[in-house]
C-alpha cells in the first residue's frame, strides 16, 4: 500500500474528525452512552452524529488492519509521528508550552508543568501520564501490544521540545497503557 503525503493528510484529517465526534457523541473514556434526549429535532442530530462517528470508528479500524497489513513498521510509525507533530500544531496549548519555555529548559518545564507530571533526572526528561489514554483518535480502538498510538505522543512532545529548543532531541516510551502499561511514560534525552 502506498500512500501520498497529500492523501495521508486528508486521511487523518477525516480520521480526526470521526475521533472529535466519538469525544461529543459517542461512547467517551468512560464508555457511557451519551443521554439521549430529545432536542428540538427529536433527537435526530444526535442520531446522525452517532451514526457518523461509528462509521468513523469502523473506518478507522479497517484502515488500522491495513496499515499493519500492508505497510513495514519503520513507515507506520513515520505515519504516527507525523501525526504527533501536526498534533502540536494543531493545539495552542501545546504551542503555548514550546513559546514560554523557548530557549531555557528550566522555564520549559515549569510551563510543562501546568498539564503535565514532568520531572528531569540528569540528561533524561519524563513525562508521565495518568491511568488512562487521553487521545480522542485511540479510544475507540482496543490497546494492544506495539501499538503504535504511543509514537504519536513521543512525536507530539518531541515536537515541543525542539520548537523551544531549537532541536529535535531522541525519545522514547518507556511504558504506555495502551501497551499494557500502568500509566504512559515518555522520556525525552537531552544529550
Amino acid at each position: 500500500m502506498s500512500l501520498t503525503r497529500a492523501d495521508f493528510l486528508r486521511l487523518t484529517r477525516n480520521l480526526a474528525c470521526g475521533a472529535c465526534l466519538g469525544s461529543l457523541f459517542g461512547r467517551g473514556a468512560s464508555g457511557a452512552e451519551p443521554s439521549a434526549s430529545a432536542g428540538p429535532d427529536g433527537g435526530e442530530s444526535l442520531r446522525r452524529a452517532k451514526q457518523s462517528y461509528e462509521f468513523a470508528e469502523n473506518w478507522l479500524a479497517d484502515f488500522m488492519a491495513e496499515l499493519d497489513a500492508e505497510v513495514d513498521a519503520a513507515t507506520r510509525v513515520r505515519l504516527f509521528e507525523a501525526c504527533g507533530r501536526g498534533c502540536y500544531r494543531r493545539h495552542p496549548f501545546k504551542q503555548a508550552i514550546a513559546a514560554e519555555g523557548r530557549g531555557d529548559l528550566d522555564r520549559l518545564l515549569g510551563a510543562y508543568r501546568r498539564n503535565f507530571n514532568i520531572e528531569r533526572v540528569g540528561d533524561v526528561v519524563h513525562i508521565w501520564y495518568g491511568d488512562h489514554c487521553y487521545c480522542p483518535a485511540a479510544q475507540g480502538r482496543p490497546a494492544r501490544r506495539g501499538d503504535l498510538q504511543c509514537e504519536c505522543t513521543k512525536a507530539t512532545h518531541q515536537a515541543i521540545f525542539e520548537e523551544a529548543l531549537g532541536r529535535r532531541p531522541r525519545a522514547d516510551i518507556a511504558e504506555s497503557i495502551r501497551r499494557g502499561g500502568k500509566t504512559c511514560h515518555i522520556r525525552i534525552y537531552l544529550s
